[in-house]
């Protein structure tokens, strides 16, 4: 089957919403503008299309319409030349009769039981439903398992009516953002597209093309949504690698930072990937979960994805442990101790603290009797997370008297602010999980590596 056949008498809505995308004509709903929806906004509007952005939290939609933004890689400029191309963030979820195409990118957590938590793609869904007219195109961009769209999506909006495929579109296309990464946006990053029937695919496929460097059409819904678990289940089982064999290392009195460096001069059949102190993000410490939830329903288990989770999620233990033993080697308990974390957000030069380890690390230290504080440069206060509501910190400044006073400072985050020669120079302690201070010269007594 041709995924992009020619059609000798399309139906008029199919035809007059296709003739819109390649005018640019079409009016496209974001809902969700956090870290994939506002840089996806922003890469619509800067290739002519209006876009009407949706939001529950009222506080992002009204810095929006002030011309502010709350994401540190696309600054306030960008936001108000946003608006003067068309932009506008909106609570009222009304008006989603009002776009031609609507874009889901919505959050995925998983429940306490490590379970798929579909609530906000239920929720957007029927607020689509509740407004949905003839000839709109739904794409859901939001990370799930195979069969989401399908078997949770489409009997939604279908239940006011109209059917998929006829008075409606209806496709998957997965977020692939890489938030800090300056080599890659939103526009330079292929998209894979899927869609529920030929016609969904090639309004999908018309969308995209206007906006990204590549459209990448699969032959189905989950193909597309497979794709995106695969993607970053690859990533986590190779960081699962890497951090087991830190452990083993580590025991052995071998450098893994040097291994990897080593190997990856190799120019073929090596790709390397670094140990942390615990994953972090909304992806990887999530998604794989995601998979090995759908396989159970066929009978399955993905052994090899459940035994990469426990890998990683074992790591914040294991480097709370390093911190006991360097301090300890101080004659220094960790009861009653000062320690410092240094980066809160889940990568390098990122305002994002979704899924962090830091999290872990600071309620495992505080349960031990530690003193805990945090500096980050780009969040100069924790906000309350889904599991972690209660750290409300502020950051801290690093002067070389605040360093000199603490007992321990623990390396998370490795953002490029840090003067790690500083760092080690006036702290007694520091423990680095991120290879961070590899180059440092001076004082090198003073680091432990975890």
């Amino acid at each position: 089957m041709s995924l992009r056949p020619e059609f000798t008498k399309a139906p008029d809505q199919f035809t007059a919403l296709l003739n819109k995308i390649r005018a640019k004509q079409a009016q496209v709903g974001l809902i969700g503008l956090g870290y994939v929806g506002l840089p996806l906004a922003r890469a619509l509007t800067d290739r002519g299309f209006r876009v009407l952005g949706f939001d529950t939290d009222r506080n992002k939609v009204d810095r929006l319409q002030a011309g502010e933004s709350y994401i540190k890689h696309i600054p306030g400029e960008a936001v108000r030349a946003m608006g003067q191309r068309g932009f506008e963030a909106t609570n009222q979820f009304a008006r989603l009769a009002e776009p031609d195409a609507i874009l889901m990118c919505v959050p995925t957590p998983l429940t306490e039981a490590r379970e798929p938590d579909l609530s906000y793609v239920v929720r957007s869904t029927e607020a689509v439903a509740a407004a949905l007219r003839p000839g709109q195109l739904i794409v859901l961009e939001s990370t799930t398992y195979p069969g989401t769209t399908q078997q949770v999506v489409r009997p939604i909006l279908e239940a006011t009516g109209l059917r998929a495929g006829s008075d409606f579109f209806l496709a998957y296309s997965p977020e692939r953002e890489d938030p800090g990464n300056a080599d890659y946006s939103a526009p330079t990053i292929p998209k894979v597209v899927g869609g529920f029937d030929p016609k969904s695919l090639e309004l999908a496929t018309a969308l995209y093309g206007q906006v990204v460097v590549r459209v990448v059409p699969v032959s189905s819904l989950e193909v597309a949504e497979a794709c995106k678990i695969l993607e970053n289940t690859y990533r986590a089982v190779n960081i699962a690698l890497v951090n087991e064999l830190k452990v083993l290392y580590d025991r052995m009195g071998i450098d893994v930072w040097e291994v990897i460096a080593a190997a990856k001069t190799k120019p073929f059949g090596f790709q390397a990937f670094y140990p942390g102190p615990g994953l972090g993000g909304h992806c990887i410490p999530i998604d794989p979960f995601y998979l090995t939830w759908v396989a159970r329903k066929y009978g399955l288990t993905t052994r090899f994805i459940e035994l990469a989770g426990e890998v990683n999620r074992a790591m914040p233990a294991f480097v709370v442990d390093k911190v006991a033993e360097a301090l300890n080697d101080r004659s220094k308990p960790v009861r009653g101790s000062k320690i410092t974390l240094l980066g809160m957000a889940y990568k390098k030069d990122v305002d994002d603290p979704r899924e962090s380890p830091g999290f872990e690390l600071m309620e495992l230290l505080t349960k031990r009797g530690a003193r805990v504080q945090y500096n980050d440069p780009h969040i100069p206060k924790l906000p309350p997370m889904r599991h972690y509501p209660d750290f409300a910190l502020e950051s801290q400044v690093l002067t070389p008297a605040y360093l000199a006073a603490q007992d321990c400072v623990l390396i998370v985050t490795e953002h490029s602010a840090y003067d790690w020669e500083s760092i080690v120079a006036h702290a007694p302690l520091v423990v680095d999980t991120r290879n961070a201070t590899s180059h440092v010269v001076q004082n090198r007594e003073r680091i432990v590596r975890a």
